[in-house]
């Protein structure tokens, strides 16, 4: 651990080390590992994993058989293969320095939290970190679903945490990498918010049909977690 960095016990009883220049872990993180489907004989590929939090929250659950997470930033990389190393989760978890879009594996899914800001959009982090896991400096949504696809087996799931005003670049993707929106549910701060986030699962090689879940409403108006919401950390699973 060096001295930039720190160390914070978060969910599972997970021992999480976090860069202060880059992105911490929050909900976002959070909702999709319970987003992610139960699949204990699968094989998961992470795009752009970070500091590892979603693949060790997956696989301390026991959610998935393997874990192969890509992470292009060195930093991240190695701070990823760290958190995996002190939780004991190595034999559930590789941890790869590489660009997805270049990367090809048989896998049955494919998860990730992809940066949700186009590379001239909002203000420009001092961090250049933060700025490339915000903003799609080293791919666009469209690299993030046709990479997927390529490596996806047919029937495999995608899953991702996206914002909902780029919903239209999300749909545009998947429809161009073959893969067929299955499952969503938009996420809301309260019920007097608009919608923060939406969490997407779709199908490689399926016939239209998407099902919208009832909406997440994090917390109530006197700012306490929803029975949703708590239900969703005490379990690791969404409702369905």
């Amino acid at each position: 651990m060096s001295s930039k960095e720190t160390l914070t016990e978060v969910n599972e009883q997970l021992s999480l080390l976090q860069h202060p220049e880059g992105l911490q872990f929050g909900t976002d993180a959070l909702l999709l590992a319970a987003f992610v489907r139960r699949a204990p004989y699968s094989r998961a590929v992470e795009y752009g994993t970070g500091s590892g939090i979603i693949s060790m929250l997956l696989a301390k659950r026991g959610k998935l058989a393997h874990i192969t997470a890509l992470e292009i930033q060195e930093t991240y990389a190695s701070l990823a293969a760290r958190n995996v190393s002190l939780n004991g989760l190595s034999d559930s978890i590789t941890v790869l320095h590489k660009d997805l879009r270049t990367f090809r594996e048989d896998t049955d899914v494919v998860f990730c939290n992809p940066p949700y800001m186009k590379q001239n959009a909002g203000f420009r982090n001092a961090s250049d970190i933060k700025f490339i896991a915000r903003h799609e400096v080293m791919g666009e949504i469209e690299d993030f679903c046709v990479c997927a696809s390529a490596c996806l087996k047919f029937g495999g799931l995608f899953y991702c945490v996206y914002r909902p005003d780029r919903l239209s670049d999300l749909f545009a993707a998947l429809h161009k990498a073959g893969l067929e929106p299955k499952r969503a549910v938009l996420v809301y701060r309260t019920v007097r918010h608009e919608p923060c986030l939406v969490l997407l699962e779709a199908k490689k090689g399926s016939a239209c049909g998407l099902r919208f879940l009832r909406p997440l409403i994090l917390a109530s108006e006197n700012g306490d977690d929803t029975d949703d919401m708590k239900n969703i950390y005490q379990s690791g699973d969404f409702y369905d």
